[in-house]
C-alpha cells in the first residue's frame, strides 16, 4: 500500500480525534502495572509495547509463518520435529538436493526468529496475565 504524506497526516489526525493515544497511554499503564505485579522488567515491557503500537500504526499484516509457529508452540510446545511440521511438502518435493538443503536452513532460521519472538510475547501477554 503506497501511503502519501497527506494520507499519513490524515491517519494521524484521526488517531488523535478518536483517542488512540489516550487508549495507548492507559493500556501502557495497565501493562506496566501487570509487569510490576509479575516481576517482569518494565523497560523490556515498554519496548515490546512500543513495537506493538508501531506495528498497529503501520497497519502491517500479521506474519503468517509466525502465526503458524505460534499455534504450534501454544498447542504442543517446542517439539523436536518443528521444522518437518513447518515444511511445505508440495514445494519441498519440487526442489533439487541443494535447494532442499538451503530451504531447510532458511526455514530453521525463520523458526528460530519466530521462537524468540514468541518467547518475548509470551512473557508479556500470557505470563503477565496470570494471577
Amino acid at each position: 500500500m503506497d501511503r502519501t504524506l497527506k494520507s499519513l497526516a490524515r491517519e494521524a489526525k484521526m488517531r488523535m480525534k478518536k483517542g488512540f493515544w489516550k487508549e495507548c497511554e492507559e493500556e501502557l499503564e495497565n501493562e506496566k502495572s501487570h509487569a510490576r505485579e509479575q516481576g517482569i522488567n518494565e523497560s523490556k515491557m515498554e519496548r515490546y509495547f512500543t513495537q506493538k503500537v508501531t506495528t498497529r500504526i503501520k497497519g502491517e499484516e500479521p506474519d503468517e509463518f509466525y502465526l503458524k509457529v505460534r499455534e504450534l508452540l501454544l498447542s504442543e510446545g517446542e517439539v523436536s520435529d518443528a521444522i518437518g511440521r513447518l515444511t511445505d511438502r508440495a514445494y519441498y518435493d519440487t526442489l533439487s538436493y541443494a535447494e532442499k538443503q538451503r530451504y531447510t536452513l532458511e526455514l530453521s532460521e525463520r523458526y528460530l526468529r519466530a521462537l524468540e519472538r514468541f518467547k518475548r510475547e509470551y512473557e508479556f501477554e500470557i505470563k503477565g496475565r496470570k494471577g
